[in-house]
């Protein structure tokens, strides 16, 4: 089934809307405006709908921005067709109401479900479906979907194929593509936004777009330009990629006394030029942490955690390690033979076991703590003396949950152009770090929030450089936001930030944005701004 070929023809909808007049500016007409000008029922909780804080605290990933202070949408939108999704846009449109869009809400600041302003949720967790064609090595995944979901679906379907997309299985596919998306076949097959084919958009008219109709530009901008910007991407076809029957997993600890700094310097060399078929992350911390990161949590304990994904059996990766990363002292004892489908459930479980294929479909938070998180590049390998300080600062007083987590690129990423996609972090950028400190009470913010700030400012002489890269996926607003209520600041101010996550791409996202969102519908603190428009005199 191909999706998008049979939804409500959208100019119907738009004449209604015209026709009925949606201009006012309360709730009320809004309300109506929706239940007006939707083909079906929507499901729609306003504040004093009795399920309205259980709807919108049901993926809300960082409680840094689920209490009662934090700004809270009039309404929540869960359509379950395309033509819903484009009355709400032109009836937000037309009321002056921003938009958050939410997949699967783990937008690190927040802001695909908090605004400064008077604003509404679309929550697209009803536009779930997946569809694999085999045949054809394709599949279309609607936006709401989880990576898990996604996975089980082509498990179902065929071992021989799967797709590169990230480690947690409650991501929203549409989120992580928005973003450019890694995960563990991010060595042999790029980013997740490397193999996206097609997409189904609503823009900022209201209208339903599929690549041909939306042009190439802004194709090209949906892929890794960041969530929140051009339109809602309600569906993705992805390229499936092959997998060998048979791959194999490995999880092993090493705590400082036995040789963890030594390890993860040694790790900087090897992991991204190592053979293209292996991934080997690393999370800086301790055993324990790490399956918070996963699935649980624990107490402090200092050491580095690798885990790995080889497209292939474990007796042809044990030679490849004993070549390039004998340090490790990896055996044939130590590694899991799955098949790919499998072996994405082994980290969603915390490495405790492959054989629960169900915990892909969990939609459950992953911790129920605060969080905040920064990302660097690094471009020459960290000296040990500099590890050293990273390992005095996890230890810091009052300070709970720290990890580093380590990400070699390499391999294809070398091979794809820096302007391909709006993810330039290619060949030059071989590791990827992210910085996650979590905690439990409010009253910790503060602490945890300038803890966060002086390690990153420590990282400063050991990452990239002018600017200094960033992940778009790990929002920070520390680096830099428009105004408070998303409209654009100069172009000069937002390339602070624009620049550390676009590089080069950045000015091509503006002038995408200038010619699909000229009015700026769809925007947010980072989100990619118009170019200003002139200013009539007289």
């Amino acid at each position: 089934m191909e999706i998008g070929r049979n939804y409500v023809n959208f100019i119907s909808v738009l004449v209604s809307l015209l026709l009925w007049g949606c201009w006012g500016s309360n709730l009320e007409d809004f309300l109506h405006c929706i239940s007006s000008n939707s083909s079906n029922s929507t499901l729609l909780y306003t504040q004093s709908s009795s399920s309205y804080s259980s709807v919108l605290n049901f993926t809300i990933r960082n409680l840094r921005f689920s209490g009662p202070n934090v700004p809270k949408p009039i309404a929540i939108i869960k359509p379950s067709q395309p033509s819903q999704v484009q009355a709400a846009v032109i009836c937000c449109n037309n009321h002056d109401l921003r938009i958050r869009v939410r997949s699967g809400g783990h937008d690190f600041e927040g802001l695909s479900y908090v605004a400064n302003v008077t604003f509404v949720v679309i929550d697209l967790v009803n536009l779930n479906s997946v569809t694999v064609d085999i045949e054809n090595n394709t599949a279309w995944v609607q936006s709401g979907a989880t990576q898990g979901e996604v996975y089980y679906k082509l498990g179902l379907k065929s071992s021989a194929f799967g797709f590169p997309g990230g480690v947690q299985p409650t991501v929203g596919i549409g989120g992580f593509l928005s973003g450019g998306g890694y995960g563990m076949m991010v060595r042999k097959y790029g980013l997740g936004a490397d193999n996206v084919v097609d997409a189904l958009l609503v823009d900022a008219n209201g209208r339903l777009l599929d690549r041909d109709s939306m042009g190439e530009d802004l194709f090209w901008a949906i892929r890794g330009g960041g969530g929140g910007s051009f339109g809602i991407v309600l569906a993705w076809k992805l390229k499936l990629v092959p997998v060998p029957p048979t791959v194999t997993s490995f999880a092993a600890y090493r705590s400082l006394d036995q040789n963890a700094t030594d390890l993860v310097h040694r790790w900087q060399f090897v992991a991204p030029v190592i053979d293209e078929r292996l991934f080997i992350g690393v999370i800086v911390s301790g055993l324990i942490l790490i399956l918070f990161f996963f699935r649980g949590g624990g107490r402090r304990t200092k050491g580095a955690f690798f885990y790995s994904l080889f497209l292939g059996k474990a007796e042809e990766l044990i030679p490849i390690m004993e070549k390039s990363f004998p340090e490790l002292g990896l055996k044939k004892a130590d590694c899991l033979e799955t098949n790919w489908v499998e072996s994405t459930a082994y980290p969603a479980s915390g490495f405790v076991t492959a054989n629960d294929l169900n915990v892909l479909l969990d939609r459950d938070p992953l911790s129920s703590g605060r969080f905040k998180t920064k990302s660097d590049y690094i471009t020459e390998p960290i000296s040990e003396a500099a590890l050293d300080g990273i390992w005095e600062r996890l230890d810091a007083d009052g300070i709970e949950t720290v990890q580093l987590v380590l990400i070699p690129y390499g391999g294809k990423m070398n091979e794809i152009a820096e302007t391909e996609l709006p993810s330039p972090h290619r060949d030059g950028y071989p590791i990827k770090i992210g910085y996650y400190v979590t905690w439990e009470s409010p009253e910790a913010d503060m602490r945890h929030l300038e803890w966060s700030r002086e390690v990153y400012e420590y990282m400063a002489p050991f990452v990239s450089k002018s600017p200094r890269a960033a992940y778009v996926n790990y929002r920070d607003l520390d680096i830099g936001t428009n105004n408070e209520d998303g409209t654009p600041t100069s172009f000069e101010e937002a390339s602070v930030w624009g620049l550390k996550y676009f590089g080069v791409n950045f000015e091509r996202l503006v002038r995408v944005k200038t010619m699909v969102d000229p009015c700026n519908l769809f925007r947010h603190q980072q989100s990619i701004p118009p170019m200003a428009q002139p200013k009539i005199n007289g």
